[in-house]
């Protein structure tokens, strides 16, 4: 994607997260599956409409009902709050970042092997 990302509200990337699952959603798709309290379908159409102007999202017209798509991908914007995450948290220091997992988050020993082991396989592919 040529344009650059822009991050999400809380809000969007919930209604994002949504999207992404269902692929497309109107706005009372969208409402159905939002934790109580529901917010009002003037809110969730505002917010939408905010994401569409924001290049994430863009609409199919039925008559006055809009259904809408996400059209980046959860991959691409994962990447992005990554990426700003480990700018702004952790100096871009992968180290810093996987000390802090290891320590702050109590990983379990299954879990610190499971990484281990992710690890070791991407170094052999590196190695050749």
């Amino acid at each position: 994607m040529a344009a650059k990302i822009k991050e999400l509200t809380k809000a969007e990337e919930q209604l994002m997260q949504i999207l992404w699952d269902k692929k497309k959603a109107f706005v009372n798709d969208l409402l159905e599956v939002l934790p109580e309290p529901k917010p009002a379908y003037n809110t969730v159409s505002t917010v939408v409409r905010i994401m569409e102007k924001k290049g994430f999202v863009s609409h199919k017209a039925f008559g006055n009902t809009h259904q809408y798509f996400p059209i980046v991908t959860k991959k691409a914007y994962t990447k992005l709050t990554f990426k700003t995450m480990l700018s702004g948290y952790f100096s871009n220091s992968f180290e810093q970042m996987v000390s802090f997992f290891a320590t702050e988050e109590k990983l379990t020993l299954s879990e610190m092997e499971e990484i281990k082991r992710i690890m070791d396989e991407e170094i052999k592919k590196l190695k050749g």
